[in-house]
């Protein structure tokens, strides 16, 4: 099959025998249909990044008029092994945006955000975090505390734009795994180029790093590149795909490896930027983008039925 779109944005066509979909993902395929007309065939679905305890997914591609009840011989399709990262870290490079259709990002960017993605423990819960912050949604939306200036809806402190790297070693089961939480926003300024450098890191588990899908609400962004290891925040910038970057709303951070995205911070309001396995961003693997809220009009007298908006509201 050729790969000719993601997330709504034309890529450069490429074949491909598997396609790793991460989730929050969305492409568009070519299939041609130049088989044996009088067999059917075997369509595969299987689990990456973690061992899988499930079934292969099973669909049949069938030529009309055949049955799909007709048997088939066909070994059913496993795909690559489960714990392939190399491979799918190849996929990942291989995708760039079609010729014609290129949105070339900004040469350089105003703020540079870089999140470290661990597993940690808040009161002896297991929990996943960010620079050691694991995000605690507040009961009042955010966008309704920045218009109504309910500055007690959620914390004023300033989450941190990176961690130390430099000592940080993210091969290792860290021997501090605590971590605090916190429903604290980053403020952007509007119209300004952020980067976000995701990093990756081992879990509470020995040899583990888990793969994670990112997804950003409100925007699309350019992704700059991939690495192994720990991302360098000297060298890594230099070797950024700033020609025909893929533009995309969710990507994969690969085990023990980072991902570099670029976005206009260009729409008013205030935008997730989540893991989208829903159970890690429920347990804290997440954050809050502020931008432009200022231009955002007035919010409808109904939205304070909101529960808890009420008594934050200023008498």
């Amino acid at each position: 099959m050729t790969i000719v779109e993601a997330d709504g944005h034309y890529v450069e066509p490429f074949a491909v025998k598997n396609l790793n979909i991460y989730s929050g993902e969305t492409y568009s395929v070519l299939v041609k249909t130049d088989q044996d007309p009088s067999k059917n065939y075997w369509m595969g679905l299987n689990v990456v990044s973690r061992k899988p305890d499930t079934p292969t997914g099973l669909a049949i591609f069938n030529y009309h008029p055949n049955p799909p009840q007709r048997y088939l011989r066909t070994p059913i399709p496993m795909g690559p092994l489960w714990n392939d990262n190399d491979y799918r870290m190849a996929q990942s490079l291989a995708i760039k945006a079609r010729k014609g259709y290129i949105h070339p990002p900004p040469l350089t960017s105003d703020r540079q955000i870089i999140l470290l993605n661990t597993q940690n423990f808040i009161n002896g819960y297991r929990r996943w975090s960010l620079n050691n912050v694991s995000l605690d949604l507040p009961q009042v939306p955010y966008l309704i505390a920045l218009k109504k200036n309910l500055k007690q809806a959620f914390h004023q402190t300033l989450p941190p734009d990176t961690y130390d790297y430099e000592n940080y070693d993210i091969y290792k089961v860290q021997d501090n795994t605590n971590a605090t939480s916190s429903n604290s926003i980053y403020r952007l300024k509007f119209n300004s180029t952020v980067d976000i450098i995701l990093q990756n890191a081992n879990t509470m588990i020995l040899n583990n790093s888990e793969t994670h899908p990112w997804h950003l609400h409100g925007h699309d962004f350019w992704v700059l590149g991939y690495g192994k290891g720990k991302f360098n925040p000297i060298n890594d910038p230099k070797k950024y795909n700033l020609v025909d970057p893929i533009v995309k709303n969710t990507v994969p951070l690969h085990p023990y490896g980072w991902t570099a995205l670029r976005f206009k911070a260009d729409n008013p309001g205030v935008w997730a930027f989540h893991c989208h396995v829903e159970a890690h961003f429920y347990m804290g693997m997440g954050v809050a983008f502020e931008e432009g809220v200022e231009k955002v009009g007035e919010l409808p007298s109904s939205i304070m039925s909101c529960v808890g908006a009420k008594r934050f509201q200023n008498p």
